[in-house]
């Protein structure tokens, strides 16, 4: 879903030496956007989107109601987060993409369904993270298929690394939990290695461990398609303690 720091070399030329500077959770692709995700914007960002506030929210009072409080991270297109939206109606959800003919997409697709448990950034969803969400105020992270950065010398730039772990250890409740999927082993790999060192957290299927695609995860066209050809898809589920 285009997750990854900034500063990609699509080239392949050589890495430039890199200064130091903060982890980003995504690398901007923007893409064309059709004249139907142009008005999208128009007509039904005043109801669903958020601006990056750099102080945290009062989600309560932004959903209009006390519910659980769900974060998807990159959620694309889009699909999965109006499928959960639609599913899961008593909790509320807040998604953040950078891309915009996805959200675009999301827009005009809450609207049609009248949804009024989302609300969208599109905005940096460390800085979300970080800035607009309170310690301790969600119930559940959902990070699903980021950007493998498949290339060695390219791992730094994966969004799950420690100091990410830590600040949505930081949002999450005591009890709370965090729900990764991926389709690169690698890529699972590395999140255990950092997720199963974080003592806040605890994988449902044990250390190095891999649980079922959950009812709540819709499985995606491309996903299928995956399987098919005998690729893999790991879903990682972990408790906040």
């Amino acid at each position: 879903m285009g997750l990854g720091m900034t500063g990609t070399n699509d080239e392949g030329a050589p890495d430039q030496p890199e200064r130091h500077r903060p982890i980003r959770s995504f690398v901007l692709r923007q893409g064309r956007q059709t004249e139907a995700q142009k008005r999208a914007f128009e007509l039904h960002w005043p109801a669903y989107g958020l601006e990056h506030a750099g102080t945290p929210r009062d989600f309560d009072q932004v959903f209009g109601r006390q519910a659980e409080r769900v974060l998807e991270i990159g959620f694309g297109n889009g699909e999965q987060l109006l499928f959960s939206c639609e599913r899961e109606t008593s909790r509320d959800f807040i998604g953040i993409e950078v891309h915009g003919p996805g959200v675009g997409r999301l827009l005009n697709a809450a609207a049609a369904a009248g949804l009024n448990n989302l609300r969208i950034y599109q905005h940096d969803a460390v800085e979300v993270l970080r800035d607009d969400v309170a310690p301790g105020s969600l119930d559940e992270v959902r990070i699903y298929f980021p950007d493998p950065w498949h290339k060695k010398r390219h791992h730094k730039r994966r969004l799950v690394q420690p100091a990410f772990v830590d600040l949505v250890c930081q949002r999450l409740k005591p009890g709370g939990l965090l729900h990764l999927a991926t389709d690169w082993e690698n890529y699972a790999e590395h999140m255990w290695d950092v997720l199963d060192a974080e003592p806040r957290l605890r994988n449902r299927a044990g250390p190095r461990g891999t649980s079922p695609r959950p009812d709540w995860r819709r499985q995606t066209h491309f996903e299928t398609r995956g399987l098919k050809l005998g690729h893999g898809v790991w879903d990682l589920l972990y408790d906040r303690t």
